[in-house]
């Protein structure tokens, strides 16, 4: 695989460090991005520039896509300029984008029309993950497809699991969502419990953080609220939006998500605040104003 020459529509929070990561692997690299300027760095280090996806699909063997919602990823394959005007038979697309299974389902339908694969890969592991190419890649897609992908998703994680076919790295993308969602809560409430019953918050991380209350959200998002250090690893905005598609997912199968609910309306609040370009642990100022601890 490393003779296919790939492109990556998307150069954001998690697609700039995963292109990065495919440079230094030694892949060549095309690059599409809705804003040039924030593609700039990959230029410099040696991808190339495509004006519109299906310039960049037109010189590629398999086409990556991480944006940030389902229109965009509609857009991207299906629209004017989309990838499907110039796929060939036999090319692969990845979509790492977390969006609707639906909308998942429906693209990839229109990109076997073409004769191409997709394969369903969302992510997680956040900013640092991106960066450090150590992703949890959640594939949906036929056995061979997610094979072919397999050394691309080397590269960017250091865990792969076929989840089943196309439309299942969605589903379970959400599920590590609800998850996420909730922990974030819990560490949120165990900070402000300890400001306000007079405890240091930094001991207590410590004191619990390798025992059963242990979380990546503990050891990656405690700290940073602790330093009110706000920067996106992951936006409040984001987690919103694949919270919204869960609990819509939620709603048509009629599964019951209280504790979802409620941490998407205190991220609501957040976002009346102005806050939602912050990273989640931003929701602890929510916390805060409601202990009036601020």
């Amino acid at each position: 695989m490393i003779d296919s020459a790939l492109g990556i529509i998307g150069t954001g929070i998690m697609g700039e460090p995963m292109a990065r990561n495919l440079l230094r692997a030694g892949y060549a690299l095309w690059v599409h991005n809705r804003t040039r300027a924030k593609a700039e760095a990959l230029l410099t280090e040696g991808a190339t520039w495509r004006d519109y996806p299906d310039a960049l699909a037109r010189d590629v063997d398999v086409v990556i896509s991480i944006v940030s919602d389902s229109p965009d990823v509609e857009s991207i394959y299906l629209g004017p300029h989309g990838v499907c005007e110039t796929l060939r038979d036999g090319m692969l697309c990845i979509d790492m984008s977390t969006i609707a299974p639906e909308v998942t389902r429906s693209v990839a339908a229109e990109v076997r029309k073409c004769g191409a694969s997709f394969v369903d890969a969302p992510v997680s592991g956040g900013k640092t993950g991106a960066e450090a190419g150590t992703l949890s890649i959640m594939a949906g897609g036929d056995s061979g497809d997610v094979e072919r992908a397999k050394p691309i998703f080397d590269v960017l994680g250091k865990s792969t699991v076929h989840c089943g076919p196309v439309g299942s790295g969605q589903l379970t993308k959400l599920c590590n969502q609800l998850l996420c969602g909730l922990n974030l809560l819990g560490v949120c409430e165990a900070v402000i419990f300890a400001k306000r019953v007079g405890l240091n918050p930094g001991t207590v991380l410590e004191a619990v953080s390798k025992g059963a209350a242990g979380s990546w959200a503990l050891d990656n998002l405690g700290p940073r609220m602790l330093a009110r250090d706000f920067a996106p690893m992951f936006m409040i905005d984001l987690q919103q939006k694949d919270l919204r598609i869960a609990l819509s997912t939620a709603l048509s199968n009629g599964i019951p998500l209280p504790g979802t609910s409620l941490v998407s309306q205190l991220l609501t609040a957040s976002q009346a605040a102005g806050e939602g370009r912050e990273g989640t642990q931003a929701l602890v100022k929510t916390l805060e104003r409601l202990a009036r601890l601020e």
